[in-house]
This record gives structure tokens, C-alpha cells and sequence, in this order.
């Protein structure tokens, strides 16, 4: 009996949602990427307490898009209001530690100001499409707020953890051009800054948007659907990344003799059907 491998053909378009995170995982290491997200396999688990987290979005998303603007700047107790509505599944240390944040906002970006500016949209989605080697990429992305700058449109993204993460600054360069990319297709409008808003020191870091930041994400999609298409070799990136990789234990590039991927993981995307006849 001779085996023959049957291998279905491609179709002519391909979609293929592509997020902030996930193209970041694959910039920082294929190998990773194509554990979580080609065969979706669980990394190690961590757990924390999102609860306050959520609470100091949504309020801050109240507090912008429900107020009159009637007056220039709204006093103190509005963002009490919003903050006793947002907080009502928290526990009692926690709404104090809210509080005692959202003031501290109120003082550095609203108070201080002559006018609390009016947002062009609060907790949004964004999405946009780019098309290479016959897949159209879904560019997908949320954001905490989106502001009118003079000639273009600023990015706000609040940061609410206890111990913030070091910036690195190729993987910020990726979220803005993939952000870059999805606004102009929503908005018609070019994105010319992202700024992170530490929630819980108040400090702001600001990043402003290149055409190359378009060109930069533009090439990693590239790379990333020639491995879709054509490669699937997924090579591991060994680097200080590698200490707190969720997905150590399965990578030839840290382990001599890596375990076997769990039997719950997805299959091989596009392995051949082989049949004897």
C-alpha cells in the first residue's frame, strides 16, 4: 500500500485577526507565538485581582462621557458620583484606594487644566484590514480614550497595575502602528500620539507617530504571513524574554528533551491528510 499525501489548496483570501498582543508575542518570539495562539496551548496560570482595575476604567470613562461640559471643568464631586457608581462590587479597602487614585487624576489632568477637553470616543474598539500573500489581516484594538490633538488624534491608554512593566520600546513601536493603521481606516485621521496614564502615580508617558512606525508594523504582518503561508518554522528568539515564558517547558531552545504538548492542544493548522491506498 503506497501512502499519499492530500494537501487542500489555500483559498484565494484568508482572514486573520490580528491584535496589539498577539503581534507583539510574535515579534518577541515566534516559538511562543505559535504555542499560544497556532495550537493554543494554556500557558502558566497567574492570577490577580482585575476588580479595582475595571472600577478605575469604567469611572474614568464615565467621568468624560457623561459630563455636560457646560461648565469647563467638572468639580471634585462628579468624580465622586461616577466613582461610587463604578465601585459598588469592590471591597471597602479597595474603593478607598479608588478614590484616593481618581483624585490624584483629577489633580494632575483636570484640575490643573483651563478646560476639560471633550473626548472623541471612550472605551472603543477599533479595526482595520491589511491584506499580504493572500491574507487579509483583521487589525483589531481597543482603547481607553481617544482625544483630538489640533491636526490628529491622541491615544490615551490607562495603566492601573501596582508594579508597571518596563516600556519596551520596539513592542510599543508595533502597537502604534497597528493602531496607526486601524484609526486611519475608522477615522480617516492620522494618529500622531500614544500616551500611557499611570493611574496610581500619575506619571504620563508620551510617544509621538512616525510614518515608520507604519512601515515597521507593516513588515513584521509581512514576515508574520509568510510563516502563515509558506514557512511555519516558528524559531524560537532565546532571550532575557525566556525566564518568564509561560511556555518554557515545551521549547527545544531551553530544554534539551521538551515535553510533549498537552493532548488538548489545537492540531497542527494545515497538516497533511494521509491516507493509504
Amino acid at each position: 500500500m503506497e501512502a499519499v499525501a492530500l494537501v487542500a489548496a489555500p483559498s484565494a483570501i484568508m482572514s486573520y485577526t490580528l491584535s496589539a498582543a498577539k503581534l507583539q508575542t510574535y515579534y518577541r518570539c515566534p516559538q511562543a507565538y505559535y504555542f499560544r495562539y497556532e495550537r493554543r496551548v494554556q500557558g502558566a496560570a497567574f492570577f490577580s485581582s482585575a476588580a479595582l482595575g475595571t472600577s478605575l476604567h469604567q469611572a474614568l470613562a464615565q467621568i468624560y462621557q457623561d459630563w455636560h461640559y457646560q461648565d469647563p471643568i467638572p468639580r471634585l464631586d462628579w468624580i465622586e458620583h461616577c466613582w461610587s457608581q463604578q465601585a459598588t462590587s469592590l471591597t471597602a479597602n479597595q474603593i478607598s484606594e479608588g478614590r484616593n487614585i481618581l483624585k490624584r487624576y483629577y489633580e494632575s489632568f483636570i484640575s490643573s487644566h483651563s478646560a476639560m477637553r471633550r473626548p472623541v470616543a471612550v472605551e472603543g474598539k477599533i479595526q482595520g484590514t491589511l491584506r499580504v500573500e493572500n491574507l487579509e489581516f483583521v487589525l483589531s484594538g481597543r482603547y481607553d480614550r481617544l482625544d483630538w490633538c489640533g491636526d490628529g488624534l491622541e491615544l490615551i491608554d490607562y495603566k492601573s497595575t501596582k508594579e508597571p512593566e518596563p516600556i519596551q520600546a520596539d513592542e510599543i513601536d508595533l502597537q502604534i502602528g497597528l493602531y496607526y493603521l486601524a484609526l486611519e481606516q475608522h477615522y480617516q485621521q492620522a494618529l500622531k500620539r500614544l500616551t500611557l496614564l499611570y493611574l496610581r502615580t500619575g506619571e504620563q508617558l508620551s510617544f509621538e507617530v512616525t510614518p515608520n512606525h507604519r512601515q515597521q508594523v507593516e513588515t513584521v504582518i509581512g514576515e508574520l504571513a509568510l510563516q502563515l503561508r509558506h514557512d511555519r518554522r516558528w524559531l524560537p528568539f532565546p532571550g532575557e524574554q525566556c525566564d518568564r515564558c509561560a511556555y518554557a517547558r515545551y521549547c527545544p531552545a531551553i530544554q534539551a528533551d521538551p515535553a510533549p504538548l498537552p493532548e488538548d492542544a489545537r492540531p497542527e493548522p494545515g497538516l497533511q491528510l494521509v491516507l493509504s491506498i
